[in-house]
Parts: structure tokens; sequence; C-alpha cells
């Protein structure tokens, strides 16, 4: 599936790639609706759809995944809301040695996430994952989401990585999409980012249902 002699770069997302996400999805559809509807005297269901309207209004910007712009949205503690949960945070099955292999092999391993610095942080210190990586980048960090050109070339002018011999692997069929669009040759989706969700359809795009099928040398 993957020809590992042509590529130099790897570019992996970390929620619903690397780490399940039905953490974050419990945390986003269930946990914080919980305590939204305990702060604001609601019902689970009127919480539940309240923030499904918000959700949708952001969806694809950075503001979708800022914990700072929830806590003042919301008048909540994003921050202290997904430690309360983060027993949920949890590696996919292969992660690691798929991560030693291509070490091993020479790339450079770079996390590339358009999770906020302060989830990174979380996500990092449950599963110790850091030290794997060459660099691990925040879109934040750009101003823009990965869903967006403007991301990419960011990143290039922090990485200097060849198009051509890169290999991004991301669940989210957009940011494969705009990957696509800057000239990333090699793509990855995921079959199954969340664990408790159905497989998921990605028809355009080479897909892996574990890593294990993609082990340098395997």
């Amino acid at each position: 599936m993957i020809s590992w002699n042509a590529i130099q770069t790897v570019f992996l997302d970390m929620d619903g790639t690397l780490l399940d996400l039905h953490y974050d999805n419990h945390f986003w559809l269930k946990h914080v609706p919980a305590r939204y509807a305990e702060k604001r005297g609601l019902s689970l269901e009127a919480s539940q759809q309240e923030l499904s309207g918000r959700y949708e209004k952001v969806a694809g910007t950075m503001q979708w995944y800022c914990m700072d712009y929830w806590s003042t949205e919301l008048g909540l503690d994003i921050e202290r809301l997904k430690q309360e949960v983060a027993h949920l945070i949890a590696v996919h099955p292969h992660v690691v040695p798929f991560l030693e292999q291509i070490r091993s092999a020479g790339k450079r391993v770079v996390l590339v996430t358009n999770a906020h610095h302060k989830s990174l942080a979380l996500k990092m210190s449950k599963t110790r994952l850091e030290h794997y990586f060459d660099a691990m980048i925040c879109a934040h960090e750009f101003g823009k989401p990965k869903e967006h050109p403007e991301f990419w070339q960011g990143l290039q002018s922090r990485e200097a990585f060849n198009p051509q011999q890169t290999l991004l692997i991301d669940d989210s069929l957009p940011v494969l999409r705009s990957a696509h669009n800057y000239g990333i040759a090699h793509l990855l989706a995921i079959y199954q980012p969340d664990t408790q969700q159905p497989r998921k359809e990605v028809a355009e795009f080479a897909a892996i249902e574990s890593f294990e099928q993609i082990m340098p040398g395997g």
C-alpha cells in the first residue's frame, strides 16, 4: 500500500488517526452537553440540540478547535472538563510499533494536528507518544486549520518538505482533500477513527483498518 522508499516525511494526524476518536466524540456530544445542561438548567436533549447548532456554525474553522473559544462561548472550563473524562484517551492498536519502525527507517515523523495546544498537552501526558516525533505542530501556530490551503503553506515554511515524498495519514476527508490540492502525493485515510462507531466510507482515498497493514518492511 505504501512504497516506503519513496517517502521521506510522514505527517500524522492525532485525533481519530493515532488516537481513538471515541474520547473526543464522547466529550463534545455527551460530556459537554451534560455539563452545559446543568449550568443552564436545560434538559440534556435541549442542551445537545443547542450545542449541535453552535458546533455547526464554526465547523472547519480555528474556533471549532479552540478550547479557549469554547470556554468563553459556553461559560465552562473546557480544560477541566477534558480532564474529567481523560481516562477515555486511548491509542489505536499497532500505533506504537508503527512509530518505532518508521523512525528506525529514517523517516522524519511529524505530528500535525488541528487540536488546541492544551488538548495536545493533555493527550501527550496520557499517551507518552511525544518522543516518537521529530516535531509536533498545532494548526493554531498558523491561524488556519488543516482544511485550509494556508495551513500547508505555513507548514512548508516550518518543515520544508517535498510534497512528492511526503505521506499524510489523517481521518478527515476535508483535510486529505486539502493536502491533495496542495500536492502531497501519498495520502491515507482511516476506516474507523472512533472504535465505538461503524466503519466509514472513504472511497476517494486509500485507507487502512490498522497501522499493522503499513509497517515498513511488513
